[in-house]
């Protein structure tokens, strides 16, 4: 089954030598890699779908909710 993972970070975050990927986008995880760079210009209250290099802005519904997979929480109750 997938899984839409909401990430928020844009940076790496440092355990002892190691940085930790927190954008969920590095290739070599759970280590950084630089991925988060692409992240930079993000704006604040939109959200992105990345699939390799290429990102995708996707349209919320008024709740917040991506609508894409039909099956979320955030559908339950309506």
């Amino acid at each position: 089954m997938a899984r839409l993972v909401k990430k928020t970070a844009h940076a790496p975050h440092k355990v002892g030598e190691h940085m930790i990927c927190m954008c969920g986008l590095s290739k070599n995880q759970p280590f950084c890699d630089g991925s988060h760079n692409l992240t930079k210009d993000e704006e604040k209250d939109k959200l992105y779908w990345y699939e390799s290099e290429k990102r995708e802005e996707i349209e919320q519904e008024s709740d917040g909710c991506c609508g894409g997979c039909g099956d979320c929480q955030c559908q339950e109750g309506k």
